[in-house]
């Protein structure tokens, strides 16, 4: 990837591969159209999408015919706790219950403290050269870390903050209670660049839903905060939190559309007739689901809750730390998974999958008319060695650059 030298608030980017509609046959998608076109910025904004220019002086970023799409969207991740960066290591043999790992972190975090920031700036740069230019990352708020974990990301996050963004939820990892971290979340609660404010298990860990759920909801309120809760629990417990939290998003209407569940292991659990309920009652109260897409020994019932409504995410969560060995940072590589694990196979699927890493952003709608990119659109791009989008989920193509927000330093192709 090659870096643009000057900082230029116009300018125009040549020779870039765009789709333009699907081809059918007997009615079904079998391929995807494409055209080179010419795009021009101008500040953050694209100005203009024009058919590329025959001539050869046309000053600009030659593109090279690399397609491009939106940009990812690492809907979950924790670039607070990461390894990469230090010398390789698997997940621990042991521990592996959420309050064993929690009394692992006790003894670690002190030490990922001290290089956290560097760290964090080294994982963000990974996920760049995959095409990630946003991420909502959690940061650990508990006793051990006090406020560090949020102050060392928002060092690395504004070193960055030219070719990258993000949403902040401050994360109770070891309980509201368990740990005493309530104290601590009302003070960062009060952060104006925090977003959201998160949960764990509140049963398991903490040994009540409705206790550490309403304090969660209760500084949300105060503080103008989404909430954002991990729920990894799969029997009647983490059914119970989830019609919990629907019904006081219910009674609080601000709270629509900026609550969310991740993981929600146990909608993964449920019969069909108890799934078909509560997607309907998620749907309802605008309460989305991020999943990292696990596939152990469960298929998340995605495409059920996508069918009733329900706004669902995806993100890598883990990448090379102490709870999962396998997250690569890769949301194209995201996006195939799901691909795979549900059977997305054809031309059209595979478009489709795309969302899947852009957080809903296509080149193409359901019917073929293009809705990205447009005049006045951001000016977000990134790059892939790809003929269209089903290509490049497929065979989870290389990304040779992008731009962001118009921010001509970016590393573009």
């Amino acid at each position: 990837m090659n870096g643009i030298t000057q900082n230029q608030d116009t300018y125009l980017l040549k020779n870039v591969l765009l789709e333009t509609g699907f081809i059918y046959e007997n009615a079904e998608v079998v391929a995807t159209k494409t055209a080179l076109f010419d795009i021009q910025i101008e500040g953050k904004k694209i100005k203009s999408v024009e058919s590329a220019q025959s001539t050869t002086d046309v000053k600009g970023f030659d593109i090279k015919g690399k397609l491009a799409l939106p940009p990812f969207r690492d809907m979950h991740i924790h670039l607070d706790k990461t390894l990469f960066g230090l010398p390789w290591k698997a997940v621990f043999p042991k521990n592996r219950t959420v309050k064993d790992m929690i009394a692992k972190e006790q003894m670690i975090i002190p030490e990922l403290l001290k290089t956290s920031a560097e760290r964090a700036e080294k994982l963000i740069s990974l996920l760049q050269g995959y095409g990630t230019n946003f991420a909502r990352t959690h940061f650990n708020i508990d006793p051990t870390s006090g406020t560090a974990s949020l102050e060392h990301l928002l060092q690395a996050l504004e070193y960055l903050k030219d070719s990258f963004s993000a949403e902040l939820v401050a994360f109770p990892q070891h309980g509201l209670f368990y740990t005493k971290s309530a104290e601590l979340m009302e003070e960062v609660a009060k952060w104006e660049q925090v977003d959201f404010i998160g949960g764990l298990d509140p049963f398991s860990i903490d040994g009540s839903i409705e206790k550490p759920v309403d304090l969660t909801i209760q500084l949300a309120l105060d503080n103008n905060k989404g909430i954002d809760i991990h729920l990894h629990e799969g029997g009647q417990s983490g059914v119970k939190t989830i019609h919990y939290l629907i019904d006081k998003t219910f009674e609080n209407p601000a709270l629509q559309g900026r609550t969310f569940i991740r993981h929600a292991f146990a909608l993964g659990y449920m019969a069909k007739r108890e799934l078909e309920y509560t997607a309907e009652r998620l749907a309802a109260a605008k309460v989305g689901i991020c999943s990292s897409v696990p596939f152990r020994n469960m298929l998340m019932p995605l495409p059920e809750l996508e069918k009733a409504g329900v706004e669902v995410f995806i993100g890598n969560d883990n990448v090379q730390d102490h709870w999962s060995t396998f997250g690569s940072g890769n949301m194209l590589q995201k996006a195939n998974l799901v691909a795979q694990l549900y059977g997305y196979e054809t031309e059209f699927e595979l478009s489709r999958s795309l969302r899947y890493a852009t957080n809903g952003s296509i080149p193409l709608d359901d019917h073929g008319k293009i809705v990205w990119p447009k005049v006045g659109d951001d000016a977000s791009l990134i790059f892939v060695d790809a003929s269209c989008s089903a290509e490049a989920v497929s065979r989870i193509s290389t990304v040779n650059g992008f731009v962001y927000q118009g921010n001509s330093s970016s590393i573009i192709a």
